[in-house]
């Protein structure tokens, strides 16, 4: 109510009206920390008129690609927009693509930069017999510089977990090093001692889900037969998820997956393996793709199956043909994955 004149007179999209609300809330209630995520990501966003203590880019792969961009370089062109003057920047992942882009934009703005993935490395724990991520917990061993730094467990799973991590540990060294970072924690009259910084990240990735509500993300909703829904959307994310469905004991493989109407079917439909029973569906959202349409362009890929009216009619129809052995996946969309949540 209180800013309403001004939103009618500027007609902000949806998203940079939640971004101005949410920052307004947030100084109002005087936040010490805020995990600011961009939107699409880059130097127009609406969230990158911030100033970081720190930026991440975690990986760069095609999405979005109307507005960032059709190559990997342009759209890493679009990321390195949030790397501010002077601000740290840590790059998830390397690639011969996108890293020129970032070292040359940090470089031109003076901002230190590091790739976790040359510092870091994760491996699921020898001891850990979780190798398909769908247990509770997975146990990992941390390589910092190729030398054994310890363990952590994650209350998740994922193939892309061990790349996440590898970021996540790096952002969090970088950060307690900052003495504003740390004059927050003193303030709170939370320990700064390096063995309590330790501490802190371990605990929050032991206890993810607990308390982050982090849901949709490798997450096993169902058992006999098992039902794991994840919200992998773009070639790179479902590459990495369909590599890992692949090694899973299954008897039959059941897919529910419906897309966005913005996304590359192609890039996206080649990822899908033909040896399994599709269920198509179109999310309850403006931007969800047509069941129908969706059913034509797999068939063209040899991926057959029926459309639906509902997400929620598609995997009901998957779990009355599904063995107790067999694996139902729910994956597509982040959209499609909420609506079985």
């Amino acid at each position: 109510e209180k800013n309403k004149a001004a939103l009618e007179a500027i007609q902000p999209s949806f998203f940079e009206m939640s971004v101005a609300l949410a920052f307004d809330y947030f100084a109002q209630e005087k936040v010490d920390i805020a995990v600011i995520e961009v939107g699409l990501g880059g130097s127009l966003d609406s969230t990158n008129v911030i100033t970081p203590l720190l930026s991440v880019i975690t990986n760069i792969s095609y999405d979005h690609m109307d507005i960032l961009g059709d190559t990997l370089d342009k759209i890493a062109f679009e990321k390195a927009g949030i790397i501010k003057p002077g601000v740290p920047v840590v790059i998830g992942e390397t690639h011969p693509e996108s890293a020129p882009v970032f070292l040359k934009q940090a470089q031109e703005v003076q901002a230190p930069i590091v790739f976790a993935d040359q510092r870091y490395e994760l491996r699921i724990a020898a001891s850990d017999n979780a190798e398909s991520g769908l247990e509770e917990i997975t146990h990992y061993d941390i390589l910092r510089e190729r030398q054994a730094a310890g363990g952590l467990q994650l209350q998740g799973g994922g193939p892309y977990q061990p790349r996440n991590l590898a970021t996540v540990l790096q952002a969090w060294e970088v950060l307690c090093a900052q003495p504003d970072f740390l004059s927050v924690l003193k303030n709170k009259k939370i320990s700064t001692e390096a063995p309590a910084l330790q501490a802190y990240v371990k605990t929050g990735l032991a206890r993810l889900r607990d308390l982050t509500r982090f849901v949709g993300r490798w997450q096993v909703i169902g058992r006999n037969p098992t039902i794991l829904c994840d919200s992998a959307h773009n070639e790179a994310g479902l590459q990495a998820a369909f590599e890992q469905i692949s090694r899973l004991p299954a008897q039959r493989l059941h897919i529910v997956c419906g897309f966005v109407a913005d996304k590359d079917l192609n890039k996206a439909l080649r990822q899908f393996p033909t040896q399994a029973a599709y269920y198509f569906a179109k999310a309850n959202i403006p931007r969800g793709l047509d069941a129908a349409a969706l059913r034509a362009a797999a068939a063209e890929r040899s991926l057959r199956g029926k459309s639906y009216s509902s997400v929620k009619n598609a995997l009901a129809a998957a779990k009355r043909a599904a063995a107790k052995d067999d694996l139902i996946v729910v994956i597509g969309s982040i959209f499609v994955v909420a609506e079985v949540l």
